[in-house]
């Protein structure tokens, strides 16, 4: 048989495995929504076929909820900004008067009395950066202030006004409906990235623009990409008061980002993005509006994220919970992507384009890397250009991943739990790092090879789907970090384990035969060490016994026992 012909036929088999995958996912998940609807927390009256609506995720609901209100004040905001802009044909400078208007009274609503807070440590920020951005010591203080801030502001849980004076303690009755020191962690990114472009702009750029337009096929085209925006040098004068205030309180912006570097976001603030249309821009509203439709029929049909809150899932035999770790992993992203867009629509309609996160599916995303960089991959951008690369990048990126992962854990949450999360996550990263390092010198030409590793390297794609499952869906959810309980903590390790040995084989091949499904109810199978007697006999006895057996004794007991000493448990 040609490899053509083979080619025809393998693509045959995928749709047909696709679809009846989806035909069994869908009609489990149907099955499941009704049996136990009465049971699940989190379901209100729906508007679709008279059914419930799973509105048990709280960031959802309060999005959904809000999302009338905040959409006219995105049409007023946006109708002011670009009617004045364009009428008293306003650069950068007054662009920056007219949003700081605007976000200002977006912020009172938001934070009340606490805009006070959020001024006053921008403003001190600000004084730090003009004041010492030719020291030696000055990166260093930079980062200090910033940290500190940051722990502080959790530590005392966006402090009292009574802290400084009783004379200031009728304030707290006016802290508005959104906790400032929640939004405030995204301004502290902004805070950075304002101090790092100012210092170096006051040094000679290694950024040679003429080089990068030949290698960009974006910029070839006559577009302009993030990488030039960010890149690329400004005057002085860029770095004023106003603009750096504008760029902290962008209401665009300011809840959930995306995150965009001051140098990109003061350049589009002079002359705005031309890489959307308005035609492209309105596809792109109208696409949104046709995922809020998918969500609001995932939800009134498909109650994942309830079985998730209610822990109802612990009743239901281990391919149930598949379908609902499955179910739930998905609807998490489509949350994500839905909140993250819209803003992103409402920035782009101000002349304002940012990285987009979540380009890929996550159901594309085959390890953990891939993750990474591709869940939030505007806040990847902002670590790569403002840690990864000054902390010495590739040439010391097994030291550099511990650096940024405590970070990153510090960013999100002040807790031990999950500074344990961000370090257990660089152990498993790190083998990860030095194998794909390994295995991208060694290539397979012969299409036996070829494919094996594609064969598993589906796997390896299905043992990631099932870690991050497990680490995204059956976690703490009432936590807004959503960090995972003590007594599961053990199974995501275990599962990252797995992951990090089938990574050389599934690296060969980045597109992967859909064999997902089947491979993660199987691997879910193994790893359900509670139940692995009554699947040992009825699935596999002898190999499935012996994968056991050597999962139970050689990795998994001394792995409960180290992670035991990390969590204090």
């Amino acid at each position: 048989m040609s490899n053509s012909s083979w080619k025809r036929w393998e693509f045959l088999f995928i749709i047909l495995y696709a679809l009846a995958f989806f035909f069994v996912f869908i009609r489990w998940s149907l099955q499941l929504s009704h049996d136990h609807s009465r049971s699940l927390y989190g379901l209100r009256p729906g508007w679709m076929s008279n059914r419930l609506n799973d509105l048990s995720d709280a960031q959802w609901r309060n999005f959904r909820g809000n999302l009338p209100i905040l959409t006219l004040v995105m049409c007023f905001f946006t109708f002011v900004a670009n009617i004045l802009r364009y009428h008293y044909c306003l650069k950068g400078r007054g662009m920056s008067f007219i949003w700081i208007i605007l976000s200002l009274c977006y912020l009172s609503y938001l934070h009340e009395a606490c805009v006070i807070f959020v001024l006053s440590i921008a403003s001190a920020n600000y004084f730090i950066v003009k004041t010492f951005a030719r020291s030696p010591y000055y990166m260093s203080m930079l980062w200090i202030f910033n940290i500190t801030f940051l722990i502080l502001n959790r530590v005392y849980e966006g402090y009292s006004f009574s802290l400084f004076g009783g004379c200031l303690a009728f304030l707290d009755n006016y802290r508005g409906t959104f906790r400032w020191h929640i939004c405030f962690n995204l301004v502290v990114l902004r805070m950075i990235s304002y101090g790092c472009d100012y210092h170096w702009s006051n040094k000679l750029t290694h950024f040679d623009q003429k080089k990068h337009m030949l290698r960009c096929h974006f910029c070839s085209s006559g577009r302009t990409c993030y990488h030039v925006l960010q890149e690329r040098s400004m005057q002085n004068d860029k770095y004023s008061f106003n603009m750096y205030v504008c760029y902290l309180t962008y209401a665009p912006l300011y809840i959930a980002g995306p995150i965009v570097s001051f140098n990109a976001f003061a350049t589009q603030l002079d002359a705005p993005q031309k890489n959307y249309s308005v035609g492209q821009i309105a596809w792109y509203g109208l696409r949104w509006i046709l995922s809020l439709l998918l969500m609001e029929t995932v939800t009134h049909f498909f109650y994942y994220n309830a079985f998730a809150i209610s822990g109802l899932w612990r009743q239901l035999s281990p391919f149930e919970v598949f379908i609902i770790g499955y179910g739930v992993l998905n609807f998490m992203w489509l949350k994500f992507f839905l909140i993250w867009r819209y803003f992103r629509f409402w920035s782009l309609i101000g002349g304002i384009e940012t990285p987009e996160n979540m380009p890929k599916c996550i159901n594309n995303c085959y390890n953990l890397e891939g993750f990474w960089k591709n869940w939030h991959a505007s806040f990847n951008k902002w670590l790569v250009r403002y840690m990864y690369i000054p902390l010495g990048g590739s040439q010391r990126k097994l030291l550099n991943v511990w650096v940024i992962f405590t970070f990153v854990a510090i960013w999100h949450d002040l807790e031990w739990k999950l500074l344990s999360w961000a370090w257990l996550t660089c152990l498993f990263f790190i083998p990860e790092i030095l194998v794909k390092s390994s295995v991208n010198s060694f290539q397979l030409k012969c299409a036996a090879g070829m494919f094996i590793h594609r064969e598993l390297s589906a796997i390896a794609g299905a043992v990631t789907i099932t870690c991050l499952m497990q680490s995204l869906c059956f976690t703490d959810r009432r936590s807004f970090t959503g960090l995972v309980p003590t007594e599961e903590l053990h199974m995501l390790q275990l599962y990252k384990l797995i992951n990090l040995i089938a990574y050389p084989l599934q690296n060969f091949i980045r597109h992967n035969l859909p064999s997902d499904s089947f491979v993660s109810v199987l691997m879910f199978y193994l790893m359900d060490l509670e139940n692995t007697t009554y699947y040992v006999e009825n699935v596999s006895p002898s190999l499935l016994l012996l994968i056991y057996v050597f999962f139970q004794e050689a990795i998994y007991q001394p792995f409960v026992d180290f992670i035991n000493c990390m969590v204090g448990n």
